[in-house]
């Protein structure tokens, strides 16, 4: 077992099962030593969970458990497309965090703290990142969160 996969035992945390892309696009792209992440909403074995518009129908609180329930479905991407290898996670280099919330909504970065604080629970520092939380007015299959990122992985050995 490697380090990473230990860890997520350690903080009893099982990834997510993931459904193929829902559209005309793919749910990872390796460019060289990057790994580009599509955005993730608030999904279990295809059920959505957190719908609604944060700051009216969603609490902050529950948007923020939304955003790890994002970032989690993001690092199962990640195990699928390193063959189940996170310990090839050399850094998450981005994340971005869209928001469905009105426009008088301004707790943005506190619900993608959520994401954030996932990432960095799971891979330590290499899950510290540079981030954009954004609101939108409205998201995916009525998502209160998006989140998207850019991953520095290993080359195969």
């Amino acid at each position: 077992m490697g380090d990473v996969a230990a860890r997520l035992s350690k903080l009893g945390i099982a990834l997510p099962s993931i459904a193929p892309a829902s559209g005309n696009y793919i749910p990872y792209r390796l460019a060289g030593n990057l790994l580009f992440v599509s955005g993730q909403i608030p999904r279990i074995d295809g059920v959505e969970h957190f719908v609604g518009v944060v700051g009216r129908d969603i609490s902050p609180e529950d948007a923020y458990q939304a955003a790890r329930l994002c970032a989690l479905n993001l690092v199962a991407r990640v195990y699928a497309a390193l063959d189940g290898d996170l310990d090839r996670v050399e850094a998450c280099v981005q994340l971005r965090g869209f928001v469905n919330a009105p426009e008088d909504f301004r707790d943005h970065p506190a619900v993608i703290d959520g994401a954030s604080d996932l990432l960095v629970e799971i891979f330590e520092e290499k899950g510290r990142h540079t981030r954009t939380a954004l609101g939108a007015g409205s998201l995916p299959r009525g998502s209160s969160v998006e989140v998207d990122a850019v991953f520095e992985v290993a080359t195969k050995s």
